[in-house]
């Protein structure tokens, strides 16, 4: 009897105390809002703009890209953004290793160039930043560095992560690819992203990425040129890239002020006003030359010196292989889009010099052959001159139309290109974002003599047409 008396106190007491947790339990205000109950934002001033993570700097760096300079084998340029709390910049640099002892050893620091900058769009707020870019030399070719850039101050808070970085060789022979786009240009977070992505997921041992201008549609914009880099992400940062501007990385004749802020291109260019538009890179056994033709185009003085600086650079030239790459096409996709200025003046200095590959943008379409096709699409060419390629990485779609120097065209088709240098072939292929072969071609270069080599995948040619319905 006394047990059960026992039992039901003890029932008794436990019955209270979880009463009262109960009621404390009511009591306690809840610390979670639905979120359609605030009120008020914890950013007001950004509240009108949706996508203000992509326009506006912190004290964290954001946009990291590396870029090419004119001695890959030995050197690199690294450029990134804060906001203007962040006055001073730094890289740290380092041999990679498999584990984190290179911390142990010695990490080498280098300061940055910091400019304050402020720019405003005709559509968007004014955005305040520090740019901050660092040519590291002295590098060893061929080697696998690790870097990160950042305030300065210890630890890892105002620092980005450490990226990993790979020389060029200096080695005549050694292999390499890089990776061709055309026109990013609009919708460039939502459409190119996986564009460039997957690019590096086909091709993750690829040594640089090469960008034929109009990267994004409006000069100045922040907000796209912050889907430029969020697109990319950290391959900017370790698959350095080089560029050149188009048309809309100007307006009315005047480059974008974020150019050379954002970018640390070579400064071997003929007149100070193209410089890092108009340049030379030594890539190993390839001579890479940027032509800025909308400069070219908007004027006279910058096309005289580029012509006689392209004379210059060609004449002097030891490598084997010279790719050029500009904005608008020597040969063009469609009528109406002929660009005569151009080929008058570069054209014949390309025939002269024997450039083997031209690549170019402009065009929204895909195109590739050379002014000797005649139409005919042969299998194999003996005596093989210069390869003009025109694509499209955007999704911004133009038509195109039959003409006689094509072996192969195609619209309304987002491509990337991979192209690999060995000692005597260039090996070129373009690729759709699904990883569908468009287009391939060898170019065989052997004692003196160049041997064409079509590799044309049997699929139909993409047209709009056949997705879009024609306009009324």
């Amino acid at each position: 009897m006394g047990k059960l008396r026992f039992v039901q106190k003890l029932g008794f007491v436990l019955f209270v105390i979880l009463i009262g947790c109960k009621s404390q339990q009511e009591n306690v205000p809840h610390t979670h809002t639905h979120v359609s109950d605030h009120s008020h934002s914890h950013y007001p001033e950004q509240d009108s703009i949706m996508a203000h993570k992509l326009m506006f700097p912190s004290q964290v760096p954001d946009r990291v890209i590396a870029n090419l300079t004119a001695d890959p084998a030995h050197s690199m340029a690294v450029n990134w953004r804060t906001d203007q709390q962040v006055e001073t910049g730094y890289v740290e640099i380092a041999l990679a290793t498999d584990g984190p002892e290179f911390l142990l050893k010695d990490v080498r620091r280098v300061e940055a160039k910091s400019e304050i900058f402020q720019n405003q769009n005709r559509k968007e707020p004014l955005v305040k930043a520090v740019y901050h870019s660092v040519i590291v030399n002295d590098l060893q070719p061929k080697t696998t560095y690790v870097y990160r850039v950042g305030n300065g101050k210890e630890g890892n808070d105002g620092w980005s992560e450490w990226f990993q970085y790979t020389t060029a060789s200096a080695t005549s022979g050694d292999p390499f690819s890089f990776i061709y786009f055309g026109d990013a240009q609009n919708n460039v977070k939502s459409l190119w992203s996986r564009v460039i992505r997957n690019s590096y997921r086909k091709f993750p041992a690829v040594n640089f990425m090469l960008h034929a201008g109009d990267l994004i549609n409006d000069r100045d914009a922040n907000l796209e040129w912050g889907e430029w880099f969020y697109a990319g992400s950290f391959i900017h940062a370790t698959v350095p890239s080089v560029m050149t501007p188009g048309n809309h990385e100007y307006r009315d004749g005047v480059l974008t002020p974020l150019w050379k802020p954002q970018f640390t291109l070579p400064e071997n260019g003929p007149i100070e006003e193209l410089k890092e538009t108009c340049f030379a890179i030594d890539y190993q056994d390839m001579k890479l030359i940027s032509i800025d033709s909308e400069g070219y185009d908007e004027s006279l003085e910058a096309r005289s010196a580029q012509i006689k600086w392209l004379d210059s650079v060609l004449q002097s030239n030891t490598k084997k292989w010279i790719t050029i790459f500009t904005h608008y096409p020597v040969y063009s996709t469609k009528e109406g889009r002929d660009n005569w200025e151009l080929r008058e003046g570069i054209k014949p200095l390309i025939d002269k010099y024997g450039v083997d590959l031209v690549l170019q943008g402009h065009d929204h379409t895909y195109a590739r052959g050379y002014p000797d096709n005649e139409g005919k699409g042969l299998t194999l060419l003996d005596d093989a001159g210069t390869v003009y390629a025109v694509s499209i990485s955007g999704p911004k779609m133009y038509e195109s139309a039959d003409q006689d120097w094509m072996v192969r065209r195609g619209e309304y088709t987002q491509l990337f290109q991979i192209i690999t240098v060995t000692k005597d072939t260039i090996k070129y292929e373009a690729y759709t974002p699904i990883g569908n072969l468009y287009d391939a071609f060898d170019l065989i270069k052997k004692d003196g003599k160049k041997q064409l080599v079509n590799r044309v995948p049997d699929s139909p040619i993409r047209l709009k047409k056949d997705f879009v319905g024609e306009d009324k």
